[in-house]
């Protein structure tokens, strides 16, 4: 048995519309991915940054369209740090981060009524606090109305 493994996407693409493959219809078909809110809502950020880079920035721009379409939620934006330094320091850098994130949601359309935003600095580790990298992060949360509102 001979088996054929393709790992170049153009070629894959062609070979699919070759056998009958239809972009569009594929697309209405599976709409219910659609009303799903893009799928990375974790950031990490350099040591001692808090600029988004660019493929980061596409996202927020992806969650920033779904919560367009999607008016009765509203997105709490925890903001983090590592451990490095003073804590006060560390505060201020998540809350420069989650800055840097709700400027950009309310810039492409979102209500700023609808974001909420907690800076926790480094007190939240996602990781142990010898793996900084990995605590230098921003996560978007999704909330219900109701649940909005009782925060």
């Amino acid at each position: 048995m001979t088996v054929l493994v393709l790992d170049n996407p153009e070629l894959i693409a062609k070979a699919a519309v070759a056998y009958g493959f239809n972009p569009a219809t594929f697309l209405t078909e599976n709409r219910a991915t659609e009303d799903k809110p893009p799928h990375r809502v974790r950031f990490h950020y350099g040591f001692n940054k808090h600029a988004l880079d660019a493929s980061d920035t596409a996202i927020i721009l992806q969650h920033a369209t779904y919560l367009r379409q999607h008016p009765t939620l509203s997105v709490r934006i925890h903001g983090h740090s590592d451990n490095f330094g003073a804590e006060d320091y560390n505060r201020f850098l998540s809350r420069l981060r989650t800055n840097a994130v709700t400027k950009l949601l309310i810039k492409e359309g979102v209500a700023e009524s609808r974001i909420l935003v907690a800076s926790w600095g480094s007190a939240r580790p996602l990781a142990t606090p010898d793996d900084r990298a990995a605590n230098r992060r921003v996560e978007l949360e999704y909330l219900t109305h109701d649940m909005a509102k009782a925060l």
